[in-house]
């Protein structure tokens, strides 16, 4: 995936897409960034990290926009996420994501929302960049209330 991302900026640069090409220099410096301050290593794993970053923040943006009735920008901004999002791994499906609960919880049994800690400490990794963590959230706090 981050060979796609450097040969997507070549062709950004050379078809002269301004705003792909922002988006994808966006990528490459928070992924730079990232390395930097937090010692990460440059893998699949921290490009799903930013670009699941740069989502979050541009949809939080979109529900801002739509307050302030901006078409425009909110235009402009789900167009910046259709480019990230191609550098995300297939989205998973609601019966492999509910199947994947399914499995946690007859292993881990929980009992309590108190271990909903622990049950999202282990769908977090195998969930990341494959699903809206904020629904996996909901779903699981609905099977332990």
């Amino acid at each position: 995936m981050i060979d796609q991302l450097d040969k997507d900026m070549v062709e950004a640069l050379k078809a002269q897409e301004k705003e792909r090409l922002a988006v994808i220099r966006e990528i490459k410096s928070g992924m730079k960034q990232a390395h930097i301050d937090q010692k990460k290593e440059m893998n699949e794993e921290l490009l799903i990290e930013v670009v699941s970053r740069g989502i979050k923040s541009r949809k939080e943006s979109i529900s801002e926009f739509e307050k302030g009735n901006r078409q425009d920008l909110i235009d402009k901004t789900q167009f910046e996420i259709d480019i990230l999002e191609k550098y995300l791994p297939e989205p998973l499906s609601q019966e492999e994501i509910e199947k994947t609960i399914d499995e946690v919880f007859a292993k881990e049994n929980p009992t309590s929302l108190k271990e909903m800690g622990k049950i999202m400490g282990i769908l977090t990794p195998m969930f990341k960049g494959k699903a809206d963590m904020g629904a996996v959230s909901k779903m699981v706090k609905g099977r332990l209330g």
